[in-house]
């Protein structure tokens, strides 16, 4: 299968969760959904990775802990503000936190135009949402909080990316797990419904394959065989493919200033991305949201 029909698979598969997530919010808080789906691909990534069997250092563990925390704030902040806003929009502007820290630790014209590109987007795609009241700038604090999460996600990934052994998937999967952990107490009562529900259990199931593990995996394949250039283009199709999704799914059709605000987003992620030569730097920068 050629990458970039992978990639877009992996993309398809990631939003296709989150339009099943949006799906629960009527019987359960987007921020439960959330913390639910975190932990149960935590159990998936441990079955599958087995991290007991790797030397940890006290660092390493820290390291992965702290950004399974992150990772899942951003999931929480994530589903909170697709319950106010649609999922492409949700999405594009969510990219500032990755196409900001390109910016920041970049240098020359694509870096600073990226940059540009990026916040004149997001000013169209929030100026559309405004218009929905109070509930769209609940979601729009939410999505900023998801972007802000997403660039520590960012910076803390290249440290566990390059753990060696305990980094990369396997890292991932500790991280993961303490993530889930750590958010237990605020989540855990509010998801009682689930042990009563097979139902319900097996859509969190699937959201929780869909939108976290599958598509990791899947990137990973894709960033084997194309260069970081070409993975930073593919990568722009994320914020369209989500608009896809949320227009088949769940309705949500994009048009006018919206349609022109994804596109600018789009092109802003595909600049900054280019600019990245090393392939470590890429591999990152596409969390499994």
């Amino acid at each position: 299968m050629p990458a970039p029909l992978i990639f877009v698979l992996s993309g398809l598969t990631q939003y296709v969760g989150a339009a099943l997530a949006v799906g629960l919010f009527g019987e359960l808080p987007p921020a439960t959904v959330a913390w639910l789906r975190v932990a149960i691909a935590a159990v998936v990534l441990l079955g599958w990775r087995r991290p007991w069997r790797v030397a940890w250092t006290r660092a390493g563990l820290r390291t992965a802990a702290l950004f399974g925390v992150v990772l899942a704030l951003m999931n929480v902040a994530f589903y909170i503000g697709i319950d106010h806003l649609p999922l492409g929009t949700a999405v594009a502007i969510e990219f500032l936190g990755p196409v900001g820290v390109a910016a920041a630790t970049g240098s020359g014209w694509r870096d600073r135009a990226g940059i540009g590109l990026a916040a004149s987007g997001v000013v169209l795609l929030a100026g559309v949402s405004l218009t929905g009241g109070e509930e769209a700038v609940v979601g729009l604090v939410a999505i900023g909080i998801a972007a802000v999460c997403w660039a520590g996600y960012i910076l803390l990934g290249r440290r566990v990316a390059s753990a060696g052994e305990a980094g990369g998937i396997t890292g991932l999967a500790v991280g993961m797990s303490a993530g889930g952990l750590v958010l237990a107490p605020v989540f855990a009562a509010s998801a009682s419904p689930v042990l009563h529900d097979a139902r319900l259990a097996a859509v969190l199931v699937a959201i929780a394959v869909c939108s976290s593990v599958v598509p990791y995996a899947l990137e990973q394949v894709v960033l084997r065989r194309v260069p970081p250039a070409t993975f930073a283009i593919l990568l722009a199709l994320l914020p369209a493919t989500a608009a896809v999704v949320g227009a088949v799914m769940l309705r949500q059709w994009p048009h006018g200033l919206e349609v022109v605000g994804l596109v600018l987003v789009s092109a802003a992620i595909a600049l900054t991305g280019q600019a990245r030569r090393p392939q470590a730097d890429v591999v990152d920068e596409v969390p499994p949201v």
